[in-house]
């Protein structure tokens, strides 16, 4: 089996079976953990992940200073000194810290693994959002040339799920900035596209941001069909506690579709996810279970 080949068969099981080791004390007792000076280590070039969040990074920063740095990052050497391959915000974190050295791994990775291993541990985190996901995958295409299938593959999703997460990429960049920002999700995107023209588009986003159209009203409008008043959804589920509401959003968030929490009473209720098309439930049912569904 070649190293490319293998690598893509092992990705999609979880960062450790390429990486080899998960903890410090593993990485030590094997070996394998060298301590590098925190200004030695640069980001990883192929870091999909445009932002990150300051509350989580605050929240990852107390946790190492009460507890320590529990895994190690993984480093590749670079001209200049080492790359990171894996565990950025944990170097963020203890930067910021004041931290001299840092538990490390080194590995030997090309740059297609690299922007691989980058995708998959930002997807198992689900801290990408739709269109960083979307420009990773489609870097992997553009300058690596693999298929929708080899990506697939390799990042552990379906095929489908990378090539609609790669359409995401036609819509005009001010549509993009509305589902990056989280105005808008993946699914209220990917009903946008069948507008086709790009001034629609965008028309038509801005509206829906501004009434708060649930993915269904958007399928609507792309149908042509009004939205119709309704109960639920963003724009009316008035009288919401804050907390149930932000919950709501969360799952949007992850998700991609409407999401509601219904409460009968107290501390029960039921969640209601919505779907719109067999390859939507498939979808759903991947992201859910962490793996595809085939029946």
């Amino acid at each position: 089996m070649s190293g490319a080949a293998g690598n893509r068969r092992r990705l999609g099981r979880g960062l450790e079976a390429l990486l080899g080791v998960s903890t410090v004390e593993e990485a030590e007792r094997e070996g394998a953990l060298k301590e590098l000076p925190v200004e030695a280590l640069e980001p990883n070039r192929f870091q999909p992940r445009r932002a990150m969040d300051p509350g989580a990074l605050a929240e990852l920063k107390q946790s190492i200073a009460a507890s320590g740095l529990l895994q190690p990052v993984v480093v590749r050497r670079v001209e200049s000194g080492y790359e990171l391959v894996a565990g950025e915000r944990r170097w963020r974190a203890v930067r910021e810290l004041g931290w001299k050295k840092i538990p490390a791994v080194l590995r030997d990775v090309d740059d297609q693994t690299l922007l691989t291993l980058a995708l998959v541990e930002n997807l198992q985190r689900a801290s990408l959002s739709a269109i960083d996901e979307a420009e990773g995958y489609e870097r992997l295409v553009t300058a690596f040339h693999l298929s929708h299938a080899a990506i697939a593959e390799a990042v552990g999703r379906d095929r489908s799920t990378v090539a609609n997460a790669i359409r995401l990429l036609k819509l005009p960049k001010s549509v993009q900035q509305l589902v990056s920002s989280d105005a808008l999700s993946a699914g209220h995107a990917r009903a946008l596209l069948s507008l086709g023209d790009g001034r629609r588009i965008e028309r038509v986003a801005r509206e829906c941001v501004a009434a708060g159209w649930s993915v269904r009203e958007m399928e609507r409008h792309a149908r042509g069909t009004p939205a119709r008043p309704r109960s639920g959804g963003r724009a009316s589920r008035r009288g919401v506690p804050p907390e149930v509401a932000r919950i709501e959003a969360a799952l949007r968030k992850r998700l991609g579709t409407d999401a509601n929490v219904v409460l009968t009473g107290k501390g029960k209720g039921h969640l209601a996810l919505r779907f719109y098309s067999e390859e939507d439930l498939g979808r759903l049912l991947e992201v859910i279970l962490g793996r595809r569904w085939d029946g």
